[in-house]
């Protein structure tokens, strides 16, 4: 089967090493810059609202994916006339609006924070009489990674706020105090007489380090069986109702023994890397099972699970790794705030996993006795 995934990103490099192992050949399509998929498949470089270039990148393709929730919506329309695009419109439609994206979600039964609409200074004030504060001001597209976002401690800080975030349309959210972040990631395929199969891999406990994802532990302990049980509930609507195929990841605030629900990814997620080495089937290849409409592998973990990003450098990338830990590089130039790597370690006891976890880390972070001098 030939597939296209829209981004040359480590996720496009960790869709396609999953895929090929299934049998699938790959062509990637994104906008100019450096990629990391080189020798995993066709790499066409452009315009991603260029009809020119998503003619020429849906030639022979049998399905397309996409490993970023902010690809033009108007290149998937225009692709879907083609392929089946899995997952498809609406999940990317929900996922690039941090205000439908709330309301979709408490349509679905999930808890979210109180919000409203900033979309002008003449909505400030109509926010801050929904919205206590403290708060956090976001731009209701694009942002990632701790991107689009300030803080808003009282009133006077609003204003200033929306002027930094270059004056787009925003959501003043209510912040929430909480005890820990947890993402669920689930997978959602239909055979090819549409039957239903929908798959949860165990919850992970996401620590994060400027807005950047730093640390994962899997399973999340902090989680009891009911409370997984309505979070898994939730989000199987959500699936249902988007008519999602492949990977969503849900990201919730643990708050007083409950689950409010943050934000999604409409694809494979950072947190769900760890399921590359602890679970059964990783992420990954259930994605691209789903898109081939293959059945699914098994999400049950082989332990607890840690993982930590690399970021911004590796001073030691040759470094001796601890027993049981396993690096993965992804070939990208150095950069601040830039995620290189990741390394993970599988235990089972998490005192363990993590240990060696940050152990790995720690050797890979070390500066090269060279630079030392």
């Amino acid at each position: 089967m030939r597939v296209g995934i829209l981004g040359a990103g480590q996720l496009g490099q960790m869709l396609a090493r999953a895929g090929h192992a299934l049998g699938m050949e790959f062509r990637f399509l994104a906008p100019p810059g450096e990629s990391c998929v080189e020798g995993l498949g066709e790499l066409l470089l452009g315009d991603l609202r260029d009809p020119a270039l998503l003619d020429r990148f849906v030639q022979g393709l049998e399905a397309v994916t996409y490993e970023w929730e902010n690809v033009p919506a108007a290149a998937i329309e225009h692709l879907r006339r083609r392929v089946p695009v899995r997952p498809g419109p609406e999940s990317l439609r929900i996922g690039q609006d941090r205000i439908q994206e709330k309301q979709f979600f408490r349509s679905c039964g999930l808890s979210v924070q109180a919000f409203a609409p900033v979309d002008a200074p003449r909505d400030f004030a109509m926010a801050l009489q929904a919205v206590p504060l403290p708060g956090m001001l976001k731009t209701r597209r694009l942002g990632y990674d701790g991107k689009g976002q300030a803080r808003i401690k009282d009133a006077r800080d609003l204003s200033a706020a929306f002027e930094m975030l270059g004056g787009v349309p925003c959501i003043l959210e209510a912040f929430v105090p909480f005890q820990a972040e947890i993402s669920l990631l689930a997978v959602r395929a239909l055979d090819a007489g549409g039957t239903e199969e929908i798959r949860f891999w165990t919850p992970c406990r996401n620590e994060h380090r400027e807005g950047i994802l730093d640390r994962t532990v899997s399973p999340a302990p902090e989680l009891d069986a009911v409370v997984i049980h309505e979070a898994q509930h939730g989000v199987r609507q959500l699936l249902r109702r988007l008519g999602h195929e492949g990977v969503l990841c849900v990201e919730f605030f643990l708050k007083d023994g409950h689950l409010v629900a943050n934000e999604m990814a409409p694809r494979v997620h950072n947190s769900g890397h760890a399921t590359i080495e602890g679970a059964f089937t990783s992420q990954f290849e259930n994605h691209m099972r789903a898109v081939a409409r293959m059945p699914l592998g098994s999400t049950e973990a082989r332990g607890v699970t840690a993982m930590r990003n690399l970021v911004g450098s590796v001073g030691c990338p040759q470094a001796a790794m601890p027993k049981g830990t396993f690096l993965h590089l992804y070939g990208k130039q150095p950069r601040a705030r830039r995620k290189l790597g990741h390394v993970t370690s599988v235990a089972q006891r998490e005192i363990d996993a993590v240990a060696a976890c940050d152990a790995a880390f720690a050797a890979l972070q070390a500066q090269p006795a060279s630079a030392r001098g």
